[in-house]
């Protein structure tokens, strides 16, 4: 099974690679522009109505029951309570870019007590924020939880569209004279096309190249005060973007991808009863022998391996090997 996973994504990878429209992507795809990101949200709040699968006697849930019930204008003669029906949790929330108030999100919830189960119970209404503490949205709902109780994870549930957002994150992207772009693989080459095709597009020198992963955009004067209608135009440019030579092994499931930029040099390998020679030589008499040809991919070697029925253990083992003697001209990460 291994190795016909290992085959078929060769043979794609060697498919796709020999057509180079496929190797064409959106700059929207392969760089993000620098401000427009998500925000994460957090805040403390308390769940009611549970079975009996609650906190019980907890310190914070105590305390955070008391206060809300006094602001409620219920004062309570003890300064404790306990109740398993109740129990303390930590909301978590990510507050997409450009979110404006009024917009509902996604919550999760997750026990931080002694609370065996949220299953059926309800969020209080709970402030969220961000970093700078301040309160961007407000969660209240009640809680569902995946699967059917038995075998899920039934301390942590999610609440869709739970949160309202209160308060809008400032960005002011129409008016700005300069844009930035990160690339999410730095490459120099890659850094050189985007900056070429920008230009092309835009029809004279607006965008520079800062290193491999920064692209600063000058706003055209067509695009004054045309923040969006110029990234929507810079997004959708397509670029063919470069990549290291790498071979990505995962030791403990077998997989194995590989760059199609990855070549061996003149090497022989011998392991166990098979035996491989790239480069001059002639097939001997040996039952499990294969030659190859100088200067030939990582993905021709495999293939050839996989034909004389070696294992992908025994396939990582001789990579890896290869790699140690210089003859693997590329990287190799091992999982």
């Amino acid at each position: 099974m291994n190795k016909v996973f290992i085959f078929l994504a060769l043979a794609a990878m060697f498919f796709f690679g020999s057509i180079e429209g496929a190797q064409a992507a959106r700059l929207k795809d392969i760089a993000s522009i620098r401000g427009v990101r998500e925000n994460q949200l957090i805040g403390y709040g308390i769940v009611i109505g549970l079975k009996g699968t609650g906190d019980g006697k907890n310190e914070f849930m105590s305390k955070s029951m008391v206060r809300m019930l006094d602001k409620l204008g219920m004062k309570l003669d003890s300064p404790e309570f306990s109740s398993k029906n109740v129990a303390a949790v930590i909301v978590t929330a990510t507050m997409p870019a450009f979110g404006k108030a009024g917009n509902p999100i996604d919550i999760t919830v997750s026990a931080i007590g002694e609370a065996s189960s949220l299953q059926g119970g309800t969020l209080l209404q709970t402030p969220l924020r961000a970093a700078n503490e301040q309160v961007y949205a407000v969660a209240q709902g009640s809680i569902l939880i995946g699967g059917d109780g038995k075998d899920s994870h039934v301390t942590v549930g999610r609440i869709p569209n739970g949160a309202q957002i209160e308060r809008d994150m400032s960005a002011d992207f129409s008016s700005r004279k300069m844009y930035r772009l990160t690339l999410i693989n730095p490459d120099f080459t890659t850094a050189a096309r985007s900056v070429l095709t920008i230009n092309k597009e835009l029809g004279g020198h607006y965008a520079t190249a800062k290193d491999a992963g920064t692209i600063d955009i000058i706003t055209p004067f067509a695009y004054e005060n045309r923040g969006v209608e110029l990234l929507a135009t810079i997004e959708s440019i397509e670029i063919n973007p470069d990549m290291k030579a790498r071979v990505v092994v995962n030791e403990k499931t077998g997989t194995i991808v590989i760059g199609d930029k990855v070549k061996i040099s003149r090497v022989a390998i011998s392991h166990g009863a098979l035996s491989v020679k790239v480069g001059e030589g002639k097939k001997g008499s040996e039952e499990k022998v294969a030659v190859l040809e100088s200067g030939v991919s990582v993905g021709e070697l495999v293939q050839a391996l996989n034909k004389l029925g070696v294992s992908p253990k025994d396939l990582i083992t001789i990579l890896q090997s290869i790699k140690a003697a210089g003859a693997l001209h590329g990287e190799l990460d091992v999982l």
